[in-house]
């Protein structure tokens, strides 16, 4: 893509971000996702493969569809009850009609089946910014709607993400698509910690952009896009193929790794919010994530591809991209778990 229009694009991300973030009334809020939308589909759609332009329609329905849902809520709210201001929107039925279509554009369940197929067209880099920084503008605006009214929607949503992320990854063999599905569940995590403490969403929504983040670079420069073709991670690059297990685990959640940090501290505040059963399937459900994860690791570090030892040879090309980044990244992904006692400090009231 020629960079002028690659600079012009990423401005045009930063741009509609920033607006909805700095919005307090819908018109502008609403104005910031469509520019952040426009300005993805460019990239989504720039190899001009049938599968790249098909995930770009897929999703430029999806989410018009949802602005067009969130437009009708925020119009029906200020026809009911007089304001157009973000935190003044109190009538049920808009209230419910705009977490349902924020709830579409960032993908959590029920409303979250276009997110595998979408994330399954596009590249590495792509699907990177769309799982990470795509999620930013509608969770700042889900935040702002957290209310008593939307409780319980929320905790359903929740708590059936995560089911879904779980359950929906397991017989997954298209590196994307568990990726997706591991998005769907973390995001369960966030909106079951979004009721008490939104600062904990917070942080699990940092956590979580830092070990996709790791991730997605480690695939991108495996050029892996299935679980088969993580087994010749070793002849590529060896110390990259001894970190990415640890970083897998950390994505599900298992100690001494930071990811174990948010999950930790919902399960806490879900047990003092007394919903022990809710805390219980959240963390039955970071088993079957776990799981995926786990065929990930064994795919990358316990097996070997099928090559003689002649055939097998003895350089490697080095890796023109950055690693910088990735180095960053992956340190943060497995070594902040000793900062828990402190955070913990930071979030209780």
């Amino acid at each position: 893509m020629n960079p002028y229009i690659l600079s012009t694009i990423t401005m045009a991300l930063g741009l509609g971000t920033t607006i909805t973030f700095a919005s307090s009334h819908w018109l502008l809020a609403w104005m910031g996702l469509e520019i952040n939308t426009l300005a993805i589909l460019p990239l989504m759609a720039q190899h001009h493969h049938p599968r790249a332009v098909e995930a770009a329609t897929k999703y430029f329905l999806t989410q018009a569809a949802a602005a067009a849902t969130l437009l009708f809520a925020s119009t029906t709210n200020a026809w009911l009850t007089g304001q157009w201001e973000i935190s003044q929107m109190s009538h049920p039925i808009s209230l419910t009609m705009a977490v349902m279509a924020l709830a579409l554009k960032i993908g959590l369940a029920p409303v979250h089946s276009w997110l595998p197929e979408v994330l399954q067209g596009l590249d590495l880099t792509t699907g990177l910014v769309m799982s990470t920084w795509q999620k930013l503008a509608p969770f700042a605006l889900l935040l702002q709607l957290n209310t008593p009214a939307t409780s319980t929607t929320l905790l359903a949503m929740g708590i059936l993400s995560t089911l879904v992320g779980g359950w929906g990854g397991l017989n997954q063999t298209q590196l994307r698509k568990i990726l997706a599905y591991s998005s769907i569940a973390h995001l369960g995590w966030m909106t079951l910690a979004l009721q008490f403490l939104p600062s904990l969403t917070l942080l699990t929504l940092l956590t979580y952009l830092v070990m996709t983040f790791s991730m997605f670079l480690i695939f991108k420069i495996n050029k892996a896009t299935t679980v088969n073709q993580l087994s010749l991670s070793w002849a590529k690059t060896p110390p990259l193929a001894a970190a990415a297990p640890l970083v897998l685990l950390s994505l599900g959640g298992l100690p001494p790794l930071t990811g174990f940090m948010p999950k930790w501290l919902i399960m806490h505040e879900l047990t003092k919010q007394d919903l022990p059963a809710l805390a219980t399937i959240a963390a039955l459900s970071a088993l079957l994530s776990l799981y995926f994860y786990l065929r990930l690791s064994y795919a990358m570090a316990l097996t070997v591809p099928p090559n003689n030892i002649a055939g097998t040879p003895a350089w490697r090309f080095p890796s023109l991209q950055l690693t910088l980044p990735l180095a960053l990244s992956t340190t943060a992904t497995l070594a902040l778990l000793p900062l828990a006692p402190g955070v913990f400090a930071l979030l209780a009231p």
